[in-house]
């Protein structure tokens, strides 16, 4: 079993930065590929970003490509999402997964692990 603990949300203006970070505990980490994701009011959960178990592969949505980065500290237990120039469509609840793999899934049905979630609200 996986726990895991999300924290960094908040409000933030456009064009600002956050950080978000997902602390988790139980399973073997560094084993585990890790992704973040997202829903917004009235909207499917999307993907946002993925990290194999090393942190040698990353991928990101679209959306996002160039403005967040995805990272993780093995030693530390813990993903992290920088989240750069922020836009008001970015503003959704913030999810942390995991896999029971090492390779990465832009798929939410591929992660077996979630959190309960962050929010990140990005005002105009």
């Amino acid at each position: 079993q996986v726990q895991l603990v999300e924290s960094g949300g908040g409000l933030v203006q456009a064009g600002g930065s956050r950080r978000l970070s997902c602390a988790a505990s139980g399973r073997t980490f560094s084993n585990s590929a890790m992704a973040w994701f997202r829903q917004a009011p009235g909207k499917e959960r999307e993907f946002v970003a993925a990290i194999s178990a090393t942190g040698g592969s990353t991928d990101y949505a679209d959306s996002v490509k160039g403005r967040f980065t995805i990272a993780r500290d093995n030693a530390k237990n813990t993903v992290y999402l920088q989240m750069n120039t922020l836009k008001p469509e970015d503003t959704a609840v913030y999810y942390c997964a995991a896999n029971r793999g090492r390779l990465i899934w832009a798929s939410a049905q591929k992660y077996d692990y979630w959190g309960q979630g962050t929010q990140v609200t990005v005002s105009s």
